[in-house]
């Protein structure tokens, strides 16, 4: 079920050879869907479409006919009828579902918003400001997104941890508009604990509509759907296509794949347990049959037990068969000869959970480069982190970490530079500023910093003439003040 690669198998090119095996490319553009989706979609299109034609169909359509579009594919799509005045739930529905919740399900999501604001707060990027010897002023400004959407898929369960993961950072960011976009179940309902959540994590308003006409809704604005600066949060291949589609129009803060877990065990620790290993293996798998479950180790006989672990603990889960399709095409135990093969293991998978079920974790820490987020330790299991330990969910997959990292605080802000510059500043930098612009070739530049330099100095002739001659009785100007 689960293959077995030990790493004299993959010679040379470790790091090459790990990524072909995994084979974690994901290509949007020639991915498809299972053939159920595929048969669905050319049923609610008339027509065989694959997933990037029937995206393109939603989002153009939207784009052109607004709010009509939006019911007509929520229709078609969802079996839910909706008018334009049902496409918005507020604080007020937010209220009712919360009170609708027994105790103990609030209590647990409050202690989740609590713990995860506290993180996003403690991860808040200051503004600064420096100034040279000659008084200039440099800085960074920092300002929030007037207006964010968040998407949170709708399945057989509420993720409710995603409305807390993505509506708290931009919260504690300052945007000002938060609202939650979800897709509708039957008769249009959303789950109250879905609602509660947006509650507690400080949501605008909820959407009821989802799919890739949610994302077009959002990115271009309708009659009754205002536009947003940046569309964030985890969705099917409909959605991520229409995040692709609409990026440019609108922020996005990633096109995520399906999701995966490495767990690191040097059999030394008493976190190397074949029950534990593998019930963090499976926790992965059945989330998707494209979900990637791979087990590092240095020692041979518990990567057997735990393979072996795997295939018993697998009947007995309620989502066993999702599970063992993805242990089936993604499924990898990888047997090394020692610690340091291991992190150039992981280093190659780049993956987006890491755990580190090692005697000592914190020494193998500082040897990983690419990882999403990282768990140290018997009892830092990736649900944890999936709930609310507070680190963000929202995590880069497919190898992504390499270049990307968890969404943040600093995803819901933008950065604008601040400068000042003194008479002495001018004088000290302008004539390099001057030859720079013409070293580029760009004249224009190059007046507009001489004009100012011919102010600061009080010198005549830098700039006679505003023709032909300017460039020369420029650059002579220019030499003569910056040699001073």
């Amino acid at each position: 079920m689960i293959t077995l690669i030990r790493s004299e198998e993959l010679g040379e090119h470790l790091e090459r050879e790990v990524r072909r095996r995994l084979g974690r490319r994901f290509d949007l553009a020639g991915q498809e869907a299972a053939p159920e989706v595929m048969a669905r979609t050319a049923a609610i299109f008339g027509e065989p479409l694959t997933p990037a034609q029937a995206v393109e169909r939603i989002v153009q359509d939207v784009a052109e006919r607004g709010d009509a579009a939006v019911l007509e594919w929520t229709r078609r799509i969802d079996g839910v009828v909706l008018e334009p005045e049902d496409l918005w739930l507020g604080p007020a529905d937010f209220e009712k579902a919360f009170a609708s919740l027994d105790v103990a399900t609030r209590d647990d999501l409050e202690i989740a918003a609590e713990r995860i604001r506290r993180f996003h707060r403690a991860a808040l990027p200051r503004p600064f400001f420096l100034q040279d010897e000659a008084g200039n002023l440099m800085g960074q400004r920092l300002v929030p997104l007037e207006s964010v959407g968040a998407y949170v898929p709708a399945g057989r369960a509420p993720l409710v941890s995603t409305v807390l993961m993505t509506v708290i950072p931009a919260r504690v960011a300052g945007v000002d508009q938060v609202v939650v976009a979800t897709p509708p179940g039957p008769g249009g309902v959303v789950h109250p604990a879905v609602l509660a959540a947006a509650r507690l994590a400080g949501a605008s308003r909820v959407l009821r509509v989802g799919g890739a006409q949610a994302i077009a809704a959002l990115a271009y604005g309708t009659e009754s759907i205002p536009p947003v600066d940046k569309i964030v949060g985890p969705g099917n291949l409909f959605v991520t296509l229409a995040k692709r589609m609409v990026f440019g129009v609108v922020g996005i803060d990633m096109l995520a794949g399906p999701s995966e877990v490495a767990v690191v065990a040097d059999g030394s620790s008493a976190a190397a347990d074949p029950p534990l290993l593998a019930a963090d293996l499976l926790s992965q798998a059945e989330h998707d049959p494209e979900a990637a479950c791979i087990f590092i180790t240095t020692d041979a006989e518990l990567a057997e037990r735990v393979r072996a672990e795997v295939e018993l603990q697998v009947e007995s889960l309620p989502r066993g068969e999702v599970a063992r399709q993805a242990l089936q095409r993604h499924g990898f135990i990888f047997v090394v000869r020692n610690l340091e093969e291991a992190a150039r293991v992981v280093n190659a998978i780049a993956p987006e959970h890491l755990e580190l079920q090692l005697s000592d974790p914190w020494a193998f820490l500082t040897q990983v480069r690419h990882a999403g987020a990282i768990f140290l330790g018997r009892n830092a299991c990736e649900p944890l982190g999936d709930y609310l330990a507070g680190p963000n969910h929202v995590l880069p997959t497919g190898g992504a970490a390499r270049y990307a990292s968890m969404l943040g605080v600093e995803d819901f802000l933008r950065r604008s530079s601040v400068l000042q510059i003194s008479g002495e500043g001018l004088l000290e930098i302008g004539g390099a500023a001057v030859r720079l612009a013409r070293l580029e070739g760009l004249e224009a530049h190059a007046r507009s910093v001489a004009w100012r330099l011919k102010e600061a100095d009080g010198a005549s002739g830098l700039f006679n003439d505003r023709g032909a001659g300017a460039a020369e009785t420029d650059r002579a100007g220019s030499a003569g003040i910056a040699g001073r």
